[in-house]
């Protein structure tokens, strides 16, 4: 069995909550990262999502973004995607999903 390829961070300030995503996202990965996402109260908050340092992501780490999106909309918060590497842009491009998320340069929601 090969070990999980991930670390997480998670920060809770007033009005936002800072999830730092280090390592892949895949489905191997993912369900690491809604495990620790479904614990976090969205309502009214933005989710800042730290990908600066993902090494690389693919259709299950687009799928599982997608999935935070629409659970961040339902409940009325805001999903940031923040230091999104150039091969995360790739697939959210390839995809037709890039103009789904707010990305930022940093973490400052």
């Amino acid at each position: 069995m090969l070990p999980i390829r991930l670390d997480l961070d998670v920060s809770v300030q007033p009005g936002v909550t800072a999830v730092t995503v280090a390592g892949e996202l895949d489905m191997t990965t993912c369900p690491t990262v809604t495990r620790a996402t479904d614990t976090l109260a969205l309502e009214g908050q933005t989710l800042a999502l730290d990908l600066s340092a993902v090494t690389h992501m693919d259709s299950s780490g687009l799928n599982m973004l997608l999935t935070l999106r629409n659970r961040a909309r339902a409940e009325h918060g805001v999903l940031h995607l923040c230091g999104v590497p150039r091969q995360a842009l790739r697939v959210l491009d390839l995809t037709g999903t890039r103009s789904l998320f707010t990305l930022r340069p940093c973490l400052t929601p």
